[in-house]
């Protein structure tokens, strides 16, 4: 049996790619698992897929209104939780000169604003012991070309990261974050990433492959077990050692 059968996770953005992973091997490890996203049917559809155990919120990172929602929502019908994954996320690739007002501020306003909102309304759920993991990106450090807003909107969830282990510490809430590389989710597809692109990606990852997202959720799942209980205010990168690499333009 299960030493995770009383414990409850949250995963925004948990219908797709790395938030379903996610979602699935939590499942694995016997905890009770509530994913958000923007789409209903979507959120209904991955709950049908993920099975029991299993269970779906409609909730907008970009709206506080939904946000709040949430919380309600999870103070009914969980009362607390053990853990907060806060994967929802977007990107797109633009030259500074090409970046538009709207793509600045979709990109800040889900990647960071949303998910310190998301982590306020939600800290007062999670139980002592607990644990919170912010998906942010080795773009965080790199500077890669083409990036600058999506790597800003990491750069600060990782200043967050470092912020709100130091003032959950004192509640034994760990916080830490995943900076993955290039991984191949759906979101790939929705930012038109054309297939010779994703060639070269992989080439510059020493590993010569981009990651799967069933390798982040294996990070993520770690991060939140008794087993990183002495990790907090960590900044991990999985990715292929690209962040060590040399990097062409």
């Amino acid at each position: 049996m299960s030493t995770n059968q009383e414990k409850t996770v949250v995963v925004t953005g948990g219908n797709s790619g790395i938030g379903y992973a996610t979602a699935e091997e939590f499942l694995k490890k016997g905890y009770k698992v509530l994913i958000t996203g923007r789409n209903t049917s979507l959120i209904e559809k991955a709950v049908q897929q993920l099975g029991e155990g299993a269970a779906g919120v409609t909730a907008d990172q970009l709206s506080l209104t939904d946000i709040k929602s949430l919380a309600e929502f999870i103070r009914h019908r969980y009362g607390k939780i053990d853990a907060l994954f806060l994967n929802a996320g977007i990107f797109a690739f633009a030259s500074v000169e090409d970046t538009t007002e709207e793509q600045f501020d979709s990109m800040m306003d889900i990647n960071f604003k949303g998910a310190f909102f998301t982590a306020q309304q939600l800290i007062p759920l999670i139980n002592e012991g607990g644990s919170i993991t912010f998906l942010s990106s080795i773009h965080a450090d790199t500077g890669m070309p083409n990036s600058s807003v999506y790597s800003a909107s990491k750069a600060a969830v990782n200043a967050l990261v470092r912020t709100l282990s130091r003032e959950l510490a004192p509640k034994k809430i760990r916080v830490n974050g995943v900076n993955p590389g290039p991984v191949s989710t759906p979101i790939l597809d929705k930012a038109n990433v054309e297939a010779s692109a994703v060639d070269h990606i992989s080439n510059l990852i020493p590993l010569k492959r981009m990651g799967y997202p069933s390798e982040i959720a294996k990070l993520v799942t770690f991060l939140a077990s008794p087993d990183a209980s002495f990790i907090t205010g960590a900044e991990i990168n999985a990715d292929g050692g690209m962040a060590v690499h040399p990097m062409a333009g």
